[in-house]
């Protein structure tokens, strides 16, 4: 059965509608290819600055603080052990990398998988053209609230105009970016996706089989 979305204006009347192409929806399969993909993303943007100072690393003196025998203390070969306070730290982190490698066809059925569930979920919506008069936020504001998107979105379209950017940037919630480039963490993170009709187009040539 072919999936179909309406294809609304700016000012929220529907005008068209447009055929999805098969090649561009997953049912089947891919639930595991989505998990993959959301746990590269978010592995890449950690910092991996997290850093500790082993006994090589800390500052101080490595003599013995006393003699091995006689004084009825526990030995000690220096202040910089991990067993004393401000000494070294045993195991503990240091500067890495967490990024995850995930095959390009992988990564191109979880965002097929993820845009299929937001169609299958109604939170899709087609718009003729992403633009506003002036970029200034409330320009933005009443064009989302206009098609029924809210500020809670993500905005796809062929090319970003610097209007259209400027007037979004300023909303927390408000993510405007070319279709070219989402990836499957983003096409799930908002509780809307507004695609304009080239931004579509561009989409489906990433989906295609």
């Amino acid at each position: 059965m072919a999936t179909t979305l309406p294809v609304i204006d700016s000012q929220g009347a529907g005008s068209a509608s447009v055929e999805l192409s098969e090649a561009w929806l997953e049912r089947q399969k891919g639930a595991q290819a989505v998990k993959d993909s959301v746990v590269a993303y978010l592995a890449g943007v950690r910092s991996g600055t997290a850093s500790t100072k082993n006994k090589a690393n800390v500052a101080g003196s490595s003599a013995k603080p006393w003699r091995q025998k006689g004084t009825g203390r526990a030995r000690a070969g220096t202040r910089k052990s991990p067993l004393w306070r401000g000494g070294g730290v045993v195991f503990g982190p240091l500067p890495r990398s967490y990024a995850k490698q995930v095959n390009r066809k992988v990564e191109q059925l979880a965002l097929r998988r993820a845009f299929t569930d937001r169609v299958d979920a109604g939170d899709v919506i087609v718009v003729s053209e992403v633009a506003v008069a002036e970029p200034k936020t409330s320009q933005m504001v009443a064009f989302l609230e206009r098609i029924g998107a809210g500020q809670d979105v993500l905005v796809l379209v062929d090319e970003l105009a610097p209007a259209v950017a400027t007037a979004a940037r300023n909303l927390p919630c408000v993510h405007v970016m070319r279709a070219g480039s989402v990836n499957t963490y983003l096409m799930m993170q908002f509780r809307k996706v507004v695609l304009s009709r080239a931004g579509l187009d561009a989409l489906g040539k990433r989906l295609a089989r």
